[in-house]
C-alpha cells in the first residue's frame, strides 16, 4: 500500500484527535480539531456508534499515522514485538519510538516526523558515524545520531540547529545541544510514549 500523501490535518480529523502531524500548528488556533472537530467527507457530522472491531482498527489507524508507517511495516514490527519478552503492545509501541525517524524528531531536529523522515532520506544524519538514509533503522542504547558535518550550513539546518536551545531531549535520549548530536542511553519505557495509545486495541485486532 502506497504512502499516505494527502492532507494531514484531513487524517487527524478522520480519528476525532489531534496526532500532531503539523507541528506547532498543531498547537494553534488553526488546527484542524479545534476549527471543525468532524470526521472528513459528507457524513463526516453524523455520530456513529462504533462497534469493537471499529475502535480496534481506529487504534491502530492513530499509530500508523503518527509514526508514518505503513501497513505492510506496521504489521512486521507487531510480530517481532509478539517475539519480544514482555507485553506485545509496549513493545510495539518501543520499536516505534526506537525509529530513527522518530528520534531524530525527539532529539529537536524536525518541526514533526514526516520531516524528519524526509531529513534521514536526504542524508542530513549519521548513526555511530555513518551516513544513513533508513528512516526505519531502530536505534538500540549506545548509539550516536549526529547531524552530518557538510549538512550544518543549510538554512534550514542552521534553523533546526538554533532552535536547539528550547528544546528538551526524551529521558531516554541524552542530547549534547553544543555539538548537535544525540545518545540514545535507554530503551523508551511505556511512560515515555506521549500520545495517549491504548495498544491492548491494537494487539486484539491482531489476534484474532
Amino acid at each position: 500500500m502506497a504512502r499516505y500523501t494527502g492532507p494531514a490535518c484531513k487524517l487527524c480529523r478522520r480519528e476525532g484527535t489531534k496526532l500532531f502531524l503539523k507541528g506547532d500548528r498543531c498547537l494553534s488556533d488553526k488546527c484542524a480539531i479545534s476549527r471543525r472537530n468532524t470526521a472528513p467527507g459528507q457524513h463526516g457530522a453524523q455520530n456513529k456508534k462504533m462497534k469493537e472491531y471499529g475502535m480496534q482498527l481506529r487504534e491502530k489507524q492513530k499509530a500508523k499515522r503518527i509514526y508514518g508507517v505503513p501497513e505492510k511495516q506496521f504489521r512486521t514490527y507487531f510480530e517481532k514485538a509478539e517475539r519480544i519478552e514482555g507485553q506485545t503492545g509496549e513493545n510495539l509501541l518501543t520499536l516505534l519510538e526506537c525509529r530513527l525517524d522518530n528520534a531524530v524528531y525527539k532529539m529537536g531536529m524536525a518541526e514533526n516526523r514526516h520531516d524528519a523522515r524526509q531529513l534521514v532520506l536526504h542524508g542530513h544524519f549519521t548513526l555511530n558515524g555513518k551516513k544513513v538514509t533508513i528512516p526505519s533503522i531502530i536505534v538500540k542504547p549506545g548509539d550516536v545520531i549526529a547531524v552530518k558535518e557538510s549538512s550544518r550550513s543549510s538554512a534550514k539546518i542552521k534553523g533546526l540547529i538554533e532552535s536547539l536551545e528550547s528544546k528538551t531531549a526524551p529521558k531516554w535520549m541524552d542530547l549534547d545541544k553544543t555539538n548537535v548530536t544525540a545518545k540514545i542511553v535507554a530503551k523508551p519505557a511505556r511512560d515515555d510514549v506521549e500520545f495517549p495509545f491504548e495498544e491492548h486495541l491494537i494487539v486484539e485486532l491482531y489476534s484474532k
